[in-house]
């Protein structure tokens, strides 16, 4: 008996059994089906998240105030913990990209008979390079607004859903902000919901300045991001925004810093190391079900084994060795675990997507979860299918004529 011959035999044998054969199967089709779904959702929200952090701004450093610190500091309590001119002097280290400050809050915004409320951010026209903003129509404003305090406004695109009819460009027209009159200089590009689920486009952006002088009364800024000219001069520029701001806050030597810096690639690197942590998980939990499936596999073709006692003696007699008997089931139980796991694959990837469709779930279905699972269903097949191969291999040809 050839491998050919050793594989038409075992076909054979599982056509004759079909139901049994399929009951088999099913816990490979579950198990691999399991591991794809799992694997795929969590390799979705790891892309989801990494891809808000990114829309956020590549190499971004976030200066802010320190945890538990008012907007000011000091014993006499009137110097700002983070002001404008911290932004100006970060903007003048070595290997600094952009800066942009930023001091927002609550607004309700006003055109015509239409109302909707949203926050507003003062900063500066950087802003729009840090995170990456393009212009649906219109402008951001400049430098110039920021120096005059100009009343301008550039509104996300959801505001201006809610406050321009259809078809009109808002650009040129006059809205309210907290009762106070602004010009509309441009509408941003679409950025859709964040990973979670906040409307990035529900934003109005106004001169740092106009915010603090016209709508806020304060000189402080909430925060300042910082985009470095690469990834690499990250902990270098970090390392002399530390001390310029000590110098500037004139901090003792022993004394806390009065201010925090985030490095959103640190925080990148955290959340892809949880993420694929928990997607192991995910996908280890679902492999319990291949391993229950194998066990299935196993007991099945040792049932097959005492079955075909007979048959396997008749082989035996007229010239079978024992390597054909043990290639033939262990053939059986390879192809039925294959068939299984390519069942399996395309439950998964169904199953994925439909998770997509329903719950709005982030999946991203990889190559790697589907060869990963393929692999895993045919190690199975072999892992489970050699004891009973093996034994059948071992009958003794004349007792094996007798069984009854």
């Amino acid at each position: 008996m050839n491998l050919m011959n050793s594989l038409a035999v075992a076909l054979n044998g599982l056509r004759m059994n079909k139901l049994r054969s399929a009951l088999t199967m099913l816990g490979i089709i579950i198990g691999v089906a399991a591991v794809i779904v799992m694997i795929a959702i969590g390799q979705g929200a790891s892309k989801q998240i990494s891809d808000q952090i990114g829309s956020m701004g590549s190499n971004l450093l976030m200066v802010s105030p320190a945890f538990g610190q008012g907007p000011v500091r000091g014993a006499g309590g009137n110097v700002n913990t983070l002001n404008s001119e911290d932004a100006k002097a970060i903007a003048n280290l070595n290997m600094v990209e952009y800066v942009s400050p930023e001091l927002g809050g609550g607004a309700t915004v006003e055109y015509t008979n239409q109302t909707w409320t949203t926050q507003f951010t003062g900063t500066w026209p950087q802003e729009q390079d840090i995170k990456s903003w393009r212009m649906g129509v219109g402008s951001f404003f400049t430098n110039e607004d920021v120096q005059g305090a100009t009343m301008v406004a550039v509104i996300g695109q959801t505001v201006a859903d809610n406050l321009f009819s259809a078809g009109v460009n808002p650009v040129g027209a006059t809205i309210r902000i907290n009762k106070l009159p602004f010009t509309v200089v441009g509408v941003l590009g679409a950025k859709g919901a964040s990973s979670m689920g906040q409307d990035q486009d529900d934003v109005i952006y106004i001169p740092l300045s106009t915010a603090q002088r016209r709508l806020l009364g304060e000189n402080n800024v909430r925060m300042i991001n910082v985009q470095t000219q690469s990834p690499d001069s990250m902990a270098y520029v970090q390392s002399n925004i530390e001390a310029l701001l000590r110098e500037r806050h004139r901090l003792a030597a022993n004394a806390d810093d009065d201010f925090q810096i985030r490095n959103l690639t640190s925080v990148l690197e955290t959340v892809q190391s949880t993420t694929g942590t928990m997607t192991l998980l995910l996908a280890s939990i679902a492999a319990i079900s291949l391993l229950v499936g194998g066990i299935g596999t196993m007991n099945i073709m040792l049932v097959s084994v005492i079955e075909r006692t007979r048959e396997i003696g008749l082989r035996m007699a007229v010239g079978a060795t024992g390597g054909n008997i043990r290639t033939q089931f262990l053939i059986e139980a390879l192809v039925l675990c294959l068939f299984g796991g390519l069942a399996g694959i395309i439950i998964g990837i169904g199953g994925a997507y439909v998770i997509t469709h329903f719950y709005k779930w982030p999946v991203a279905v990889s190559l790697s979860a589907v060869l990963l699972a393929v692999g895993f269903s045919a190690a199975i097949g072999i892992f489970f299918g050699y004891y009973p191969a093996n034994k059948a291999a071992k009958l003794d040809p004349i007792e094996a004529l007798r069984f009854e």
